[in-house]
Order: structure tokens, then sequence, then C-alpha cells
């Protein structure tokens, strides 16, 4: 462990707790529960625009995503396997028919509207699959520009903190059911943090459904990236100068979801009883918890300026055409 990381862990614990007593507080006064994961990713968003942290958390709360993984490879014991036969493949349909239709409508739209055609593609792929961590796999492949990286990454990131925020309450005023709100954030919001955040803020059978959902999805990144470069290098690149560029292949694939189906199968199994399953499950929401405060606090309002509109725009609606889809796939499925 770096030591320079433990700053913005004791800061991102501490959002995190009070995050829960203010969350408590909320429904002991008779009000409407706002969830601890959505007031966590609100104090963060509010503490660093407010300027209130240092420079020296930052290397902390950057590092969030480790608070995450564990998290949801704890929250694996709530799943058992015998829960999903009757639904396994009509969650695998949904999930494939989404990322098919929304990437080429994305990737369109990216045209339509003159971008070029590496951050068109930067933008479809984090939005069909795993937000940032598809785009940084897919930009050496596709050779884009650092700015169109950022640009991509950017965007991604507004539009899937938005997603985080409303989807829950939209769905909940509307009456959607647990495990329907579950496997839509699990397929149409972008990154896993946001996927696990917005399914928590609604409840947490949706949280554990979007999660499983959202890890499947996962496991199309290496691939996908795989057959979008090879798309990509004959369409736009015939003339270009062939050069190789080192890709860490590894951070492609997301290693942590084996801990997440392990511990699954030993619920499965009967290894855990009750009382251990509700211990693993708070701890793993506590850490889902704390994850969420790093989103809110690694949120710099004023870096979305240099994106500019057109990205926000193929950004915003790419983020409605695969909830739209998702949403379509589920009335016909369900």
């Amino acid at each position: 462990m770096k030591k320079e990381y433990i700053p913005g862990w004791i800061l991102m614990a501490a959002v995190g707790v009070m995050s829960l007593l203010l969350s408590n507080l909320i429904v002991a006064g008779g009000k409407h529960p706002l969830e601890a994961t959505a007031i966590a990713v609100i104090l963060g968003i509010l503490a660093r625009n407010l300027g209130l942290v240092p420079k020296f958390f930052y290397a902390g709360i950057k590092s969030f995503e480790k608070f995450l993984i564990w998290g949801v490879v704890l929250i694996g014991a709530t799943l058992n396997f015998k829960d999903l036969r009757s639904q396994g493949g009509q969650m695998l349909s949904i999930i494939l028919v989404t990322m098919v239709v929304s990437y080429f409508v994305i990737y369109a739209l990216g045209r339509l509207f003159k971008l070029p055609p590496t951050l068109s593609t930067l933008l479809s792929v984090g939005t069909t699959i795993c937000g940032g961590s598809a785009i940084a796999i897919t930009a050496p492949l596709i050779k884009a520009k650092e700015e169109e990286t950022s640009y991509a990454i950017g965007t991604i990131t507004l539009w899937g903190l938005v997603a985080i925020l409303l989807y829950p309450k939209i769905a909940q005023a509307m009456g959607v059911g647990d495990i329907a709100f579950g496997v839509f954030a699990g397929t149409a919001i972008h990154a896993t943090p946001q996927v696990v955040g917005a399914g928590f803020i609604f409840s947490d059978l949706a949280g554990k459904t979007a999660t499983a959902v959202k890890l499947v999805r996962n496991c199309f990144m290496a691939p996908l990236a795989f057959l979008i470069a090879a798309w990509f290098t004959r369409t736009h690149l015939e003339t270009a100068k062939k050069e190789k560029k080192q890709v860490n292949w590894a951070k492609a694939f997301p290693w942590f979801l084996f801990g997440y189906f392990i511990m699954a199968g030993l619920n499965t199994a009967g290894y855990f009883s009750k009382a251990g399953v509700d211990g693993l499950t708070w701890l793993g929401r506590f850490l889902i918890i704390i994850a969420m405060a790093g989103i809110g606090l690694n949120t710099v309002f004023k870096s979305f300026r240099s994106v500019g509109l057109k990205p926000l725009m193929v950004g915003l609606l790419g983020a409605l055409v695969v909830a739209a889809c998702s949403i379509a796939m589920i009335t016909l499925v369900f």
C-alpha cells in the first residue's frame, strides 16, 4: 500500500460515514429516504468543487476503484445462481442487443455531428461497454489523439454521473420494479462504479441485479475492443503508417469478477449462513459507498469546459439511445 493513498482513503471513509449518518437522519425524520450512496456522491462533488480538498488527498481519492472492487466481490455473496436459471438467457439477450444497436447508433451520431472517426469510436465504446476503462483500452488500438481520449472520458464521466443521480429517482417515481431497474442500470449506464451506485440508490435488490448484469457485460470488453480495432484499421486507416503500440490487454478484462462469482458460488453451495451473508453485504455496501464518495471527490466541473459542445451532445444522445434500447428490450423480454 502506498503511503500517499492514506489521506485520500481516510477522507473517502469519512464522507462515507457521514453519508450513512445523514441517510439515517433523513429516514428517522420521516422524510423520503435519500440513499447513502447518492449522498456520498453529492457530498464529494460539493467538497471538491468548493475547493475543500487539498492536493495531498488526490492520490488516495483517485484510487477509489480499489474499494469498489472489494465491495463488488463481497456483494457476490448475495447472489444465488439458482435464481438466475430462469432469466439468464433473457438478460444475456438484453445485454447483447443493447450493446450492438447502441454502438452503431452512437457512432453514426458522432459522424453526423462531424466528429472525427476516432472520437466517435471512443464515445461509442465508452457508452456501450465500460466507460473510461473501455476508452483507455481502445484509444491506442485506433491511434486516437490524447485530447480525443480526454474528451471521451470527460463526456462519459459527466453523463454517467447524471445517470447515477437521476435514473433511480425517475424510475422510483414511475413505479419500476427492482429487478427491471437492476437490468436497466446494468445495461444502460456506462461504467461499473456508476452502475453499482445507481443500482443501490434504487434498492438493495436492484443493486445486486445491476452488478451481476454489468459484470457479464464487462466480459465483452476485450473481444469488442479487438473487433473495433480490426474494423477501424481496415475502414479508416488503410493508408496510415502501420505503427505498433503497446496495449495492456490484461487491463481489458475485469479480473475481480472472478472473486464476485466465486463468492456467489460459495453462497449457492450453502457455505454462508444468513448472518454471514448479512455481514458481508453490509461491509460490501459500505465499501461501495466509500467508492461513490471517491467518484464525487474526483468530479471537477471546470475540467468539462475543454470538452466542447459537440462531444457532450453526442454523449447525451448516446446515453439516451442506450437507455431507450435497454427499456425496449426489457419490455419485450420480461
